[in-house]
């Protein structure tokens, strides 16, 4: 049985959303935590798209904008007027599928929990039977996107970047195909087309000169001036460089190239990324004339409000060598009650109802953690697959439940991922081996009668089970399991893994 949980980072309590949109979510007072209001006529009248245009929250529609709303996924809309108007239309069921995307940039070789939330609405677009992008930016990478950092980032090399894209274009390809092959069932209708793309394949080609000449010429200093995260640069004792300063121009491109080439009208973002949304749309309304949109989403922080990712050092990755099914599971197993349920809703697929019924039966039997165990399934099982799921429950039942039986069924690779800083041996069993000798062979205890004394007090175990007779003989199917593996304990945390040779 695993220990009380530890507290776990959670969503930001932020205020009341306001209304964006006419039609309203039926249950959107459940989830902001407050009755509806009606919101203020809004004007029926098109802005001309040289006025300052401001995002604001979803509160409501009907499809998937309305579900997502309701789910929390979906948190706010640019530019509102449009989007009031137009946006409802172009999402409804029958209609011809809009195309969506989202960027993520190579920061490392791996995705990490705080990406999850927009693939998930890339996810829920391709469901409605919308077709989506996901654009790795091996291009934007090397300038370092300046939002809601107070230095510049390291600028890496070319290769280094190449690498890590090519690590996020897997992950990537990972989350899509273990969506369509286990969430995504046979009448499920039309499941939308996705395209995996990097920025560095069209903006690694383009000309600085045509490129500050046609869309240079198009975006306003002003504008780009005026955003939060270059404001704060700008005073700041560092200061901001010139590539920092037009990593939002070239997210803007990439809007205005894939909407060019792709038909895209809707780039999604955390909600650090408005800025750069905004400055898309700028390009895209004024090189076109077409309308686009764009969509925020949550940002996942810390219990202290530190957004989740490498630059704050608290990242939980998507790539199992960098975090194991086991990791992930946990990370999810050990979430508290006051933001389970929101969880549930953004992080699975599951229908509102029956999450509905999963914290009504919580509230029944709280001691069995039964939305946390359903949370970290669905999310574990979308990241690792099936096998991934059955090894985060292996290593569950073998560490905290002392199973033999999960033991015995762990691979090696399994052990290293469960026990990453044991260390290993490989042993000859030789006639009447006892547990003493076992100890001492593995470096395990000290020599001497201080180390007998550690085995007679209960301080060792093998395969979760304690030993109290240092001079215990070995016994196959009891301290060697099947899989010619034991798991030796010393004290409360310090683990040695044993391969026995020629069994």
């Amino acid at each position: 049985r695993r220990g009380e949980p530890r507290p776990a980072p959670s969503l930001p309590r932020g205020k009341m959303a306001a209304p964006a949109l006419r039609r309203r979510c039926g249950r959107a007072a459940g989830l902001w935590g407050g009755p509806l209001r009606a919101p203020p006529p809004l004007p029926l009248r098109r802005r001309a798209h040289h006025q300052q245009q401001q995002p604001r929250r979803v509160r409501g529609t009907r499809g998937l904008l309305a579900a997502q709303c309701e789910r929390g996924l979906f948190q706010e809309v640019f530019p509102a007027q449009s989007a009031e108007e137009q946006l409802p239309g172009l999402l409804e069921p029958g209609r011809p599928p809009l195309t969506a995307y989202c960027g993520f940039d190579p920061t490392a070789d791996s995705l990490h929990v705080g990406h999850l939330l927009p693939v998930m609405g890339l996810l829920h677009f391709q469901r409605a039977g919308h077709n989506v992008i996901a654009v790795v930016g091996g291009a934007t990478a090397r300038l370092g996107d300046p939002s809601g950092r107070e230095r510049a980032r390291e600028a890496p090399s070319a290769e280094r970047v190449r690498e890590q894209a090519r690590g996020l274009r897997a992950g990537l390809e990972r989350l899509f195909g273990n969506h369509r092959e286990l969430f995504w069932g046979a009448g499920g209708g039309r499941l939308g087309q996705v395209e995996l793309l990097d920025n560095a394949w069209w903006l690694g080609r383009q000309p600085l000169l045509d490129f500050l000449g046609g869309a240079g010429g198009r975006l306003r200093m002003g504008t780009l001036l005026s955003r939060q995260s270059c404001q704060a640069r700008l005073r700041s004792p560092e200061g901001m460089s010139l590539a920092e300063f037009l990593y939002p121009a070239l997210q803007a491109y990439d809007f205005l190239h894939l909407h060019r080439h792709h038909g895209c009208r809707v780039q999604l973002g955390g909600a650090d990324q408005m800025g750069n949304i905004m400055s898309g749309y700028e390009l895209v309304t004024k090189m076109t004339g077409t309308d686009v949109f764009g969509i925020t989403v949550p940002l996942i922080t810390s219990t202290t409000g530190d957004k989740l990712g490498k630059t704050a050092g608290n990242a939980v990755w998507l790539n199992r060598d960098k975090t194991s099914p086991f990791e992930l599971y946990q990370f999810f197993v050990r979430q508290q009650d006051n933001v389970v349920e929101k969880y549930l809703k953004l992080f699975t697929f599951l229908p509102l109802e029956e999450i509905d019924h999963i914290m009504e039966m919580h509230a029944k039997e709280p001691e069995k953690w039964g939305p946390q165990k359903r949370l970290a399934a669905e999310v574990t099982k979308l990241v690792h697959g099936r096998e991934g799921l059955e090894s985060a429950k292996r290593c569950t039942k073998a560490l905290y439940y002392s199973s033999m039986e999960a033991l015995e069924a762990m691979s090696d690779q399994e052990l290293q991922e469960l026990f990453r800083q044991a260390p290993s041996a490989e042993l000859m069993l030789e006639p009447g081996m006892n547990v003493l000798d076992l100890c001492r062979k593995a470096n395990a205890i000290a020599d001497g009668p201080s180390g007998y004394q550690k085995i007679t007090d209960g301080g060792v175990s093998i395969n979760g089970i304690r030993v109290t007779d240092p001079e215990t003989v070995l016994i196959l199917g009891q301290h060697i399991l099947k899989n010619g593996v034991s798991l030796l304990r010393v004290g409360k945390k310090n683990y040695y893994i044993i391969k026995w040779l020629q069994l």
